[in-house]
C-alpha cells in the first residue's frame, strides 16, 4: 500500500537523454510511488531519438516527452517536488532555482551518451549503458524505507547512491 505519491525532478543541462530517462524509469520502475519529471537549464528542444526508444521500452508514455526548462518547475502552480536529483556534471555545477518546499536533493552523475560520436551501433551502446546505471540506481533509490527514515536521513541515503560507482 502506498502511503504516498513522491515528485522527482531530474535535472540536466539540455534535457534531451539522461534526465529523460530517468523520469520515466522513476514512474515506472516505483509502480506509482514515484512521478518522475526532468528538466534542463538549457534545454536543446527535443528529445534524442535513442533516449525516447529506451523510454518506449519502458512502457511511459513518450508523447508528452519534451525537452523543457527548469523554470517551468520553479514557477509558483508546478507541482511540489519532493527530490531533486542532477544527472549531469553541468547542471550539478549550475545555480538551480529555488524549489519551494526545500525539497531533498542529491547528484547522480552519468556519463553523456548524446555526446557519444560514432556509429549508431556505438551510440546505441553508450544509451544501453547510461539506461543500465540509471535503472541500477533508481531501483536502490525507490526501494529505500521511506516510511522509517527522517528527512536527514533520507537526504543521506540519496547522495549515498550517487555516490555508488555507476557499474557498466
Amino acid at each position: 500500500m502506498i502511503d504516498k505519491t513522491y515528485n522527482i525532478l531530474f535535472l540536466c543541462t539540455g534535457n534531451s537523454a539522461r534526465s529523460i530517462m530517468a523520469e520515466a524509469l522513476a514512474t515506472t520502475l516505483s509502480h506509482g510511488k514515484f512521478i518522475g519529471y526532468s528538466a534542463g537549464s538549457h534545454p536543446g528542444g527535443q528529445v534524442n531519438p535513442f533516449a525516447i526508444d529506451k523510454v518506449e521500452k519502458t512502457g511511459y508514455p513518450t508523447d508528452k516527452l519534451r525537452s523543457k526548462s527548469w523554470d517551468e518547475f520553479a514557477a509558483v502552480d508546478a507541482p511540489h517536488m519532493d527530490f531533486v536529483i542532477t544527472v549531469c556534471d553541468n547542471a550539478a555545477g549550475e545555480v538551480c532555482p529555488l524549489w519551494p518546499a526545500h525539497p531533498i536533493s542529491a547528484h547522480w552523475s552519468f556519463e553523456d551518451p548524446a555526446a557519444v560520436q560514432g556509429t549508431e551501433d556505438e551510440k546505441q551502446t553508450a544509451f544501453d549503458k547510461v539506461f543500465r546505471q540509471i535503472t541500477m540506481r533508481m531501483n536502490s533509490f525507490i526501494n529505500l524505507p521511506f516510511h522509517l527514515l527522517d528527512k536527514e536521513a533520507i537526504q543521506k541515503e540519496v547522495r549515498k547512491i550517487g555516490d555508488t560507482p555507476a557499474a557498466n
